[in-house]
């Protein structure tokens, strides 16, 4: 008894070409990637400021071009926070770009393959 292939649906992994998105799609995504860079700055400031609170038991520079605060202390704040900021603007823009692929089953406008053959 000979077994029947099932025919595949074209996935996000299998699709050849890209289909041209609508000025709807286009204008949703560019609205969803907006609003997950400010929800993502906005969440890294908080967490940013939280975790300096926690690590060191002061208030974070927020000004650090006053002279009340230590030169070191300043640029530490700088990297932590421009680094957590970066994180958590990557993470929040990701995970809406794998929300439209999961609604849509396409890549957001405007959003090429990293990998072709896979």
């Amino acid at each position: 008894m000979a077994r029947r292939k099932k025919k595949a649906e074209p996935t996000l992994e299998t699709a050849t070409a890209p289909r041209k998105a609508s000025r709807s799609a286009r204008s949703t995504w560019k609205l969803m990637d907006r609003g997950s860079v400010v929800v993502g700055a906005l969440l890294a400031r908080r967490l940013s400021t939280g975790a300096w609170r926690v690590v060191t038991g002061k208030p974070a520079p927020t000004n650090s071009r006053s002279p009340e605060v230590a030169t070191r202390e300043a640029v530490v704040w700088a990297v932590v926070g421009g680094a957590l900021v970066e994180l958590v603007r990557m993470g929040t823009r990701r995970a809406a770009a794998t929300y439209w692929v999961k609604s849509t089953g396409d890549l957001p406008p405007g959003m090429k393959r990293v990998r072709p053959g896979k």
